[in-house]
């Protein structure tokens, strides 16, 4: 069965290097609104850091990616960090590295190992994790409808990441690939037709 490698849980990595300190945390990402929640909590919590530099990779194949210098010299930070990621074969990982100047320049050179390292600290104190790879679920029911959906979603060991229970309710997970097309049968069964799949690549 199709998989992949990620990290299972938040980790973190310290460099120091001629008084400038690099903070480095490394976290488990799905969609680019984690990422997002990650960078916007770490530049509340460290409100007073010159940088916040970081990279992702996301997606079944890896295909999605970005670099971010957030000021340093172009690709000095965010590609280094980035390459962390790569030589680890990680996807749905995204690395920050917080920087603390400490009065003295390091260089191009300096920032590359600085932040290379950091980045490295931060990923080998994680525990990756390979995990399937899944299809994409989003079904919409009525609330009458909630235990059956609830009891389908359960006998699929359907992973859910989103739902909401209003007039109309709504539930977004993931799926082993493969069993989508049976369990949209049952909901249909069920009188439930809202589902909507999206197949992995």
């Amino acid at each position: 069965m199709p998989s992949f490698q990620s990290i299972k849980a938040t980790a973190e990595g310290f460099y120091k290097e001629k008084g400038s300190k690099f903070l480095a945390y490394a976290f488990p990402v799905r969609t680019e609104d984690d990422i997002k929640n990650r960078l916007d909590d770490l530049r509340k919590q460290y409100y007073d850091a010159r940088h916040h530099c970081y990279a992702y990779i996301l997606g079944n194949k890896s295909e999605k990616y970005r670099a971010n210098d957030d000021g340093e010299p172009n690709h000095s930070a965010g590609d280094p960090i980035l390459g962390q990621i790569r030589s680890k074969n990680l996807t749905n990982t995204l690395v920050v590295v917080v920087r603390y100047f400490g009065g003295t320049k390091l260089g191009v050179s300096g920032l590359i190992t600085a932040y290379k390292t950091a980045a490295k600290e931060a990923l080998d104190a994680a525990e990756v994790i390979e995990t399937t790879i899944k299809d994409e679920v989003m079904i919409d029911f009525t609330y009458e409808q909630t235990s059956e959906v609830m009891r389908l979603a359960k006998e699929f060991n359907l992973e859910i990441q989103n739902q909401t229970f209003q007039e109309t309710c709504s539930l977004q997970g993931f799926i082993e690939v493969g069993t989508g097309e049976p369990l949209k049968e049952k909901l249909a069964l069920a009188g439930i037709s809202g589902v909507r799949m999206v197949k992995a690549t």
